[in-house]
């Protein structure tokens, strides 16, 4: 069966040491029995561990594949029950590797669990109420604006609309931007979002107001209108809390390495440069008297 062919890699990717569950169940009830070899159980969570090294869109099959998961389960089982008859368990890169695993799994546990106790609720909310503190709300405009080639044409351009003509009309008919189209709407900008001398003319108009005189960028002359302002919203906690959270945690982790560092003997040993063989050259101004 072809299901059954895919797990193959994942059956073989745990032979040596199979995973326990990630989570420990509340009940029984919660972890149900889904097998059992020479009386030995074999728990709904075991099946799940062994789901979580496939590939998602495996795992998105679970139900489908849960059967041939059990029976993978059973056979890693039979395995290691006859490499245990085989005497491997007291086999010396048996231990060493389980001594590796052992020790990693300790040590990320214990991370996690550092990171758990110290990462709180009150330490996330405090982040960001800090964060909002520190970086107040900014001013946006939204601005329309008419871009030409030329100088003189703005110039024209800003005559009508000091007549009373319609800046959205003149914005569709001549301007050579991509937002001509939409009336030369740019929508709401921040400070340096626009190149800096659009940018600085369109923060010193009043709403309503447009511009007096041409504006020149790389790109052209522009008339701009400026048509609203606000203060931008700042991200919400839900929004920040990812962020804040990783941050936080790298901050703990940093922290708990640096103690351990401090409080420990550490030798770093570093292999002596091998000796050139006999017959070998020494490169140039090395081992030679001057």
């Amino acid at each position: 069966m072809r299901i059954k062919h895919l797990l193959v890699p994942a059956f073989c990717a745990l032979s040596v040491a199979f995973a326990p569950p990630v989570q420990a169940q509340d009940s029984a009830a919660e972890d149900p029995v889904v097998a059992r070899v020479g009386g030995e159980d074999i728990l709904q969570s075991e099946v799940l561990a062994l789901a979580q090294t496939l590939p998602p869109q495996q795992q998105a099959q679970i139900a489908l594949i849960f059967p041939q998961l059990v029976e993978q389960v059973i056979d890693l089982k039979l395995v290691g029950d006859a490499g245990r008859a085989a005497g491997l368990a007291e086999d010396e890169e048996v231990v060493q590797r389980v001594k590796e695993s052992e020790d990693r799994i300790i040590s990320q546990t214990y991370i996690v669990r550092e990171i758990e106790a110290q990462v709180t609720d009150e330490k996330l909310q405090a982040e960001y109420d800090k964060f909002v503190q520190e970086n107040p709300a900014s001013k946006e405009v939204r601005a329309r604006h008419i871009l030409v080639e030329e100088e003189e044409q703005a110039k024209a351009l800003i005559t009508e609309l000091d007549g009373g003509a319609d800046f959205a009309a003149l914005a569709g008919e001549h301007s050579t931007g991509p937002s001509g189209a939409q009336g030369g709407d740019l929508g709401y900008f921040g400070e340096g979002q626009m190149v800096p001398e659009f940018s600085e003319a369109a923060f010193a108009m009043e709403v309503g107001q447009h511009s007096a005189t041409p504006v020149r960028t790389q790109f052209g002359w522009h008339i701009i209108k400026v048509e609203d302002s606000r203060l931008a919203e700042q991200p919400s906690f839900e929004e920040m809390e990812e962020n804040l959270r990783s941050e936080l945690s790298r901050g703990v982790y940093l922290e708990m390495i640096a103690k351990l560092r401090e409080n420990a003997d550490i030798e770093i040993v570093t292999p002596e440069a091998a000796e050139p063989a006999e017959g070998d050259e020494a490169p140039a101004g090395e081992g030679t008297s001057q």
